[in-house]
């Protein structure tokens, strides 16, 4: 019974205002992601022939990772194999 109390009352309060300005739009958070990721990331455009980009999709789905991150991966097998650091 007391949450049926509770129910009416909290419905009957004014809703708190959003307290850290205007929420930004799906398009505004995207840029601001892209952006904070430019000062950590460097943005690749390659072209690959097409067997090539289906054994990466393949290898991405069975690590469970994404592409830029199996790239990154073979990267660094691949300079630790040479006895590179990283």
């Amino acid at each position: 019974m007391s949450q049926a109390v509770n129910a009416a009352t909290s419905s009957s309060k004014e809703k708190r205002a959003y307290r850290k300005g205007n929420p930004m739009s799906a398009t505004e958070r995207q840029l601001a992601a892209i952006s904070r990721k430019r000062e950590t990331h460097k943005e690749m455009n390659v072209f690959i022939r097409n067997p090539m980009k289906d054994q990466l999709l393949h290898l991405c789905e069975q690590e469970g990772l994404t592409q830029g991150e199996m790239i990154e991966k073979l990267i660094q097998i691949e300079t630790e194999r040479r006895g590179g650091k990283m």
